[in-house]
C-alpha cells in the first residue's frame, strides 16, 4: 500500500524535473559537453527497472541576474611563454626590416646617382646603328679594243696612282701612230713647197711677170697645207692616245676589287675589267631628324666599326644633307593620301674620317657605329674622371 501510494508522487516529480528541464538556461561550451555526456548515460539506463535517486533539481536562477560560467584559468606558465615569444618575433621583424633598410638605401642612392651620371653624360652625344661606309667606286674599261698581253695586279691588292692594271696588244697602234706621222711628215713638206713658190709669185707679180691671180692662187694652196697639216697632227695626237689607252693605269689611290681581266682575254672598248675602291671613304650615317636639332659641321665623331670592335676611329662631321633620304630617291614617297601616318625621317649625314688606318680594309656597305658629340662642355662624368 505503501508502494503504490508513492508511485504517484514519483510521476508527479518526473513531471515538474522534466517542466524545470524544459527551461533553456545559457551554458557554456564546457556545460554543453557534460550535458551531452549525461544524455548519452541516462539513454542507456533507460531499460532498467529500477529507479535511481535522483539529485534535487537545480534552482532556477533569477531573471535578473546573468549565468556565467568560467572556463578553467590556463597554467601560469603559458601566458609569460606565448608574450615573449611575440615580443622576440617583432623585434626580430623590426630588426630584419631595419637591416634591409640600411642595406637599400645605400643601393638606391647608388643607383640613382649612377642613373644621374649616365643621364648627364649620354645627353652630350647622338648616335645611330643606321650607318655605313661609302666611297665613289667606280669600274675599270678599257677605251680601245684588243688582246689583254699583261695583267700585273690581283685581287683586293692595293695600288697607288700610276700603277698599271692591264695591258693590250699595242702593235697596231703603233702602226697607226707612224701612218698619222708619215701622213703629217709628207704635209708638212708640201707647205713648205706652197710657201716658197709663194715667195717666188709674189716676186714675179712686182714685175709683172704672172697675174695676180696666179699669185692668190698660190697663196690659198699655201693656207689650205696649214689646214692639212693641222689635221695630220691631230690624228697624230689621237693616234698617241689610243696608243697610251692600251695600258690600263689607276687614276688614283685604291683596292682592286673584282678582278676580271685574264692574259690573252679579247677586251672590247668599254667592258668592265675590275672594279676599283678608292681610299678616299667616308661614312654615311642616317639619323633621325629628331637627333640633328644641335648636330653641325665640324663636330667630332667616334667611330666604332663592326668588324673591327677594338679599334676606336675619330672623324668629324662634314655636311648634313638638306632633305630626307627618301625625298632623293628613285621613286620618292607620295604622302598626299587619306592614310597618311607620320613617321620620322632619316636624313643622311657625312662624317669623313681622320686619318685612316693603312692596317686595315676599310670598304663600302661596312657597318658602322657612329657616336657624335653635339655638346662640347665636359660631363660631370668626365669633370669626376679627371678630378679622381
Amino acid at each position: 500500500m505503501t508502494l503504490e501510494a508513492d508511485v504517484p508522487d514519483l510521476a508527479k516529480m518526473d513531471r515538474s524535473e522534466q517542466s524545470l528541464l524544459d527551461v533553456p538556461e545559457p551554458r557554456s561550451p564546457r556545460a554543453w559537453s557534460r550535458q551531452a555526456i549525461g544524455d548519452r548515460a541516462l539513454s542507456a539506463d533507460a531499460g532498467s527497472d529500477f529507479i535511481r535517486a535522483r539529485m534535487p533539481a537545480p534552482q532556477q536562477p533569477p531573471s535578473g541576474e546573468r549565468h556565467i560560467i568560467d572556463s578553467p584559468p590556463l597554467h601560469d606558465d603559458d601566458r609569460p611563454e606565448q608574450d615573449e615569444g611575440g615580443e622576440s618575433h617583432r623585434r626580430g621583424f623590426l630588426s630584419r626590416r631595419t637591416l634591409t633598410l640600411a642595406l637599400a638605401l645605400p643601393l638606391f642612392a647608388a643607383a640613382a646617382a649612377g642613373g644621374y651620371l649616365y643621364w648627364d653624360y649620354s645627353r652630350h652625344f647622338q648616335s645611330t646603328d643606321d650607318a655605313f661606309i661609302a666611297a665613289r667606286s667606280s669600274s675599270i674599261a678599257p677605251k680601245v679594243s684588243g688582246y689583254i698581253t699583261a695583267v700585273p695586279v690581283t685581287d683586293n691588292q692595293h695600288v697607288v696612282a700610276g700603277d698599271v692594271i692591264a695591258r693590250i696588244d699595242d702593235r697596231d697602234y703603233r702602226v697607226a701612230l707612224d701612218q698619222a706621222k708619215a701622213q703629217l711628215t709628207r704635209d708638212q713638206s708640201l707647205h713648205e713647197q706652197a710657201q716658197k713658190n709663194l715667195g717666188r709669185y709674189q716676186f714675179l707679180v712686182q714685175r709683172n711677170a704672172i697675174s695676180q691671180q696666179q699669185t692668190d692662187d698660190q697663196a690659198f694652196l699655201v693656207e689650205q697645207d696649214k689646214s692639212t697639216i693641222a689635221l695630220d697632227q691631230a690624228k697624230v695626237d689621237a693616234a698617241q692616245l689610243d696608243l697610251s689607252h692600251t695600258t690600263i693605269s689607276a687614276a688614283e689611290a685604291g683596292r682592286v676589287v673584282s678582278l676580271t681581266a685574264a692574259l690573252g682575254q679579247f677586251a672590247q672598248a668599254g667592258t668592265a675589267l675590275t672594279l676599283f675602291v678608292p681610299d678616299q671613304i667616308w661614312v654615311t650615317a642616317n639619323f633621325k631628324e629628331t637627333q640633328l636639332d644641335a648636330m653641325r659641321p665640324g663636330q667630332p665623331v667616334t667611330l666604332a666599326i663592326d668588324a673591327y670592335p677594338e679599334r676606336a676611329i675619330r672623324g668629324h662631321v662634314a655636311s648634313v644633307q638638306p632633305g630626307s633620304g627618301t625625298a632623293f630617291s628613285l621613286l620618292p614617297a607620295q604622302n598626299a593620301t587619306g592614310n597618311y601616318v607620320k613617321i620620322v625621317q632619316r636624313v643622311p649625314v657625312k662624317i669623313v674620317i681622320d686619318d685612316p688606318p693603312t692596317d686595315i680594309a676599310l670598304g663600302p656597305g661596312m657597318s658602322v657605329l657612329p657616336t657624335v658629340r653635339i655638346d662640347p662642355t665636359p660631363s660631370l662624368y668626365e669633370r669626376l674622371g679627371r678630378w679622381l
